[in-house]
């Protein structure tokens, strides 16, 4: 049976206290319980990890990191390696970004690497992708995300998928306001299933979670959410307001 997720992902926001604060707001808000076993997941920046992981301590919220250097240590100034992210109590990270593509020129060859390092320290990995607007609007969306997933996951023996959770985003649709329908959601999860189900098999495909990232709201993501093919959300700016936040994850 797939899991239920909902992950917020604070990118380059909330200092320390507003980092405390927000995690005390969600920790309030989902405190009710939620009676279907849906997973949160909150991953703020590197400074504010340790903090969280105590914050979270005795509550459902996992902490989840929103990067990491694919090798061991080294003189890599300014990255974080996966020890040091297991090392503080955090055992998940996202690698695949679209923001980490298009900014740091992260390639499939590189997240091949670095899903290979993540999984090999026993790190889950929620790993990102989705298209831009011209593969949309020039109808190669299907392509660009079948070549992202088959180079840098399609590498992988069966068994390591019991810790990869996919992340549609839609790269037209992050930050802009703009979402994909929950049609277009949908086909593009039902599609990546079964990329899936003809590489490893149906029995992997059905037990992947497939979450969708793009502008996911309280407004709307009842309805994305309702979709049979999608998981849950990978959630930005809506992530940054507990009430918000808690009211995604109940929408599930």
């Amino acid at each position: 049976m797939r899991q239920k997720i909902v992950a917020g992902n604070w990118k380059m926001n909330k200092n320390l206290d507003e980092a405390k604060e927000l995690i005390k707001g969600i920790k309030k808000e989902v405190k009710a319980g939620i009676e279907k076993g849906t997973r949160v997941m909150i991953a703020p920046s590197f400074v504010n990890l340790q903090s969280a992981v105590k914050k979270t301590q005795k509550s459902i919220i996992e902490v989840a990191a929103q990067n990491m250097h694919q090798s061991k240590n080294g003189a890599f100034t300014g990255e974080v390696s996966a020890d040091m992210l297991i090392n503080l109590g955090v055992n998940i990270v996202i690698l695949g970004h679209s923001e980490r593509r298009e900014y740091f020129g992260e390639t499939d060859a590189l997240l091949a690497q670095k899903v290979d390092s993540a999984l090999g320290n026993g790190l889950e990995v929620v790993f990102c992708f989705g298209e831009l607007l011209e593969d949309r609007k020039s109808e190669n969306h299907f392509k660009v995300v079948e070549n992202q997933l088959k180079k840098a996951l399609f590498h992988l023996q069966k068994g390591s998928f019991a810790n990869i959770i996919l992340a549609y985003e839609p790269v037209w649709a992050i930050g802009t306001g703009e979402t994909a329908s929950p049609e277009q959601a949908q086909e593009m999860h039902a599609f990546v299933r079964e990329l899936f189900a003809k590489e490893y098999g149906k029995d992997t495909a059905d037990t992947i979670s497939i979450l969708y990232g793009g502008s996911v709201k309280p407004a709307n993501a009842k309805e994305i959410f309702s979709k049979p093919d999608v998981d849950g959300g990978l959630i930005g700016g809506a992530a940054l307001k507990a009430e918000d936040f808690a009211a995604i994850i109940k929408s599930i």
